[in-house]
């Protein structure tokens, strides 16, 4: 039986990591659970170790943050110095995780992770109200020189630091950190959801960039199943932004709270061997 491989792997595989990317990178986009299929796909079908898989599945989520760009210009339209200072914070954050990965042993943060997990799904389920006004506010809009009164800098300087924190947490870990800076930008903005959901699909490629020259330098990246993975994760991050369009936006945020309560889940029996159910 003759198999066709190319860079290294069979055709089949590289078929079954497209697809595994594809829905995936749909996920990402829509609820941010990218690792409810990606992860398991690189362990399972790729048979690489958890570390190993971690690496190449957050190099593959460049390529989903860049489909994702493509794809929600028109949500972005007008907002581009709004993502731009979130995708600063976030990229220096990034480098943050990226340091204390080198110092700290990841699992450090196994114990914790369930509960970052389960407060964003809970989060991001409890209703928000919007302003009935028209104001359209959006995240980090902090300029002093047209307000800076003492509120709007304890505001921005919190907006500031938990961002920071996401993006070190990104860098870091991981797991579940587009949920997190969701909660954030959904609850602390008047913009739009589907207007949020494309900053925070944009900016977490600033994270994921940081990761991915990291370990490209000081850890071994198995690229034969980062190109096909980011090829899908690509195709659906540019399919995801257009869901969101269509579908409910309250619709969205239940199935994102679910999953993640379910992702929480798994996470935790994994760290504290307690199966619930």
């Amino acid at each position: 039986m003759i198999i066709i491989t190319f860079l290294g792997i069979s055709i089949w595989t590289l078929l079954i990591f497209i697809a595994v990317g594809i829905i995936a990178g749909m996920l990402s986009t829509v609820t941010g659970l990218a690792s409810l299929v990606s992860y398991p796909a690189l362990l399972y079908f790729g048979g690489l170790p958890p570390v190993a898989a971690n690496v190449v599945n957050k190099a593959s989520l460049t390529f989903n943050s860049l489909g994702s760009f493509f794809s929600s210009l028109r949500e972005l339209r007008g907002h581009w110095k709004e993502l731009f200072k979130v995708m600063i914070v976030i990229f220096f954050g990034g480098i943050t995780g990226a340091i204390l990965l080198t110092k700290l042993p990841a699992s450090s943060f196994t114990h914790v992770v369930p509960f970052f997990i389960a407060f964003g799904g809970i989060m991001i389920l409890i209703p928000t109200k919007k302003p009935l006004n028209g104001n359209t506010e959006g995240a980090l809009n902090f300029n002093p020189a047209a307000g800076g009164n003492r509120r709007t800098w304890v505001k921005s300087l919190i907006m500031i630091i938990l961002t920071f924190a996401i993006g070190a947490y990104s860098g870091y870990f991981g797991a579940a950190s587009g949920i997190l800076l969701l909660v954030l930008l959904t609850r602390t903005s008047n913009n739009e959801y589907a207007v949020s959901n494309a900053i925070r699909n944009v900016a977490m490629g600033a994270s994921n960039i940081v990761a991915t020259i990291y370990y490209a330098l000081y850890a071994h990246v198995d690229w034969s199943l980062v190109v096909p993975l980011g090829i899908g994760f690509f195709i659906g991050g540019y399919i995801g932004p257009k869901i969101v369009r269509v579908v409910p936006a309250t619709f969205l945020k239940i199935l994102t709270g679910i999953l993640a309560l379910i992702l929480a889940y798994t996470q935790f029996v994994a760290a504290y061997h307690i199966n619930l159910f």
